[in-house]
């Protein structure tokens, strides 16, 4: 099991474990608040900001290239026991309209309990990624490394694909939501400390600009940037070449195909205005259709 947490993604990381392909490995997580903040009285304006967003690992992956891809099966997610809804400064549509607060939420045999309201709990990963090509990026930024993407698809179960750019890949993940509904709009879903089992492996010599995800049911591209029209552009023109080479059909077809049969949603859309916006694009699985990455 790792334990070690990084703050930035980074070609420079130091690796803490390396892996071969098709190994299994288990990340234990902090939450995004890296567990400082520790009952309702605290505000999260008291907590040191330079250690949000940790991310474990990263992870050396033998035989990754520049190039390649990264797939990751999500194999299991467990949470604790309590997590934290917090608003946060100038953060969200509503922040005009909130108070300062921090709300604890129990967690129990797969439920949460709210105020008077039970729900079941869907956790997911809101931190995952690879090294970029150079610098550093803060685990708290989304990118086509992957980053904060905050999608709340990326569950037990689903696949992410990541473009490789840097020997190794450097994997890591982390910012683990016990549930978060889309948009986030407060800035935080219910943030929890866990585990996370994966398993790693390799696609050779597969171009990819922004990562993949698949579930049981679709494909999505996640792309981000600081202008919404944008971040929604790069994940349609990643979708369209992917639908146009796997179904043999022309960039136009794909286009028409998308209109009808896909569509976006907002991953990550809270946050102050410099910070991007995340989106993602989706088109169900097709029977009697290849996959729009095949596994080699």
């Amino acid at each position: 099991m790792i334990e070690k947490y990084v703050y930035h993604f980074s070609p420079d990381n130091k690796p803490v474990e390396r892996v071969r392909k098709g190994e299994t490995i288990v990340f234990k997580t902090l939450d995004c608040f890296s567990n400082q903040v520790k009952s309702e009285e605290q505000l999260v304006t008291s907590i040191d900001f330079n250690r949000v967003n940790p991310a474990t690992g990263p992870v050396f992956v033998e035989e990754a290239e520049a190039g390649d891809l990264l797939l990751v099966d999500i194999k299991d997610i467990k949470v604790d026991d309590k997590g934290v809804i917090s608003t946060l400064p100038e953060t969200g549509p509503l922040s005009h309209k909130a108070e300062p607060r921090t709300k604890i939420v129990s967690i129990k045999d797969g439920k949460a309990v709210f105020n008077d309201i039970e729900f079941f709990t869907k956790p997911m990963i809101g931190v995952i990624g690879v090294a970029p090509k150079e610098g550093e990026i803060p685990c708290g930024y989304p990118g086509n490394h992957g980053g904060n993407m905050d999608c709340n698809k990326i569950t037990k179960g689903s696949r992410v694909y990541f473009p490789i750019r840097v020997p190794g890949a450097l994997f890591q993940l982390g910012d683990l939501h016990a549930s978060m509904g889309d948009g986030e709009i407060c800035g935080t879903g219910i943030e929890i400390a866990g585990e996370v089992t994966v398993k790693l492996d390799l696609i050779k010599d597969f171009l990819l600009e922004w990562p993949v995800l698949e579930t049981d049911n679709a494909w999505y591209v996640i792309a981000s940037d600081d202008k919404f029209e944008s971040a929604l552009k790069y994940a349609c023109e990643q979708m369209q070449l992917l639908i146009s080479k796997a179904y043999n059909w022309d960039m136009t077809d794909a286009y028409l195909y998308m209109s009808v049969k896909g569509s976006f949603e907002i991953c990550q859309g809270c946050k102050p205005s410099d910070l991007p916006v995340v989106v993602r694009f989706g088109v169900p699985k097709v029977d009697g259709k290849p996959g729009l990455i095949p596994l080699k």
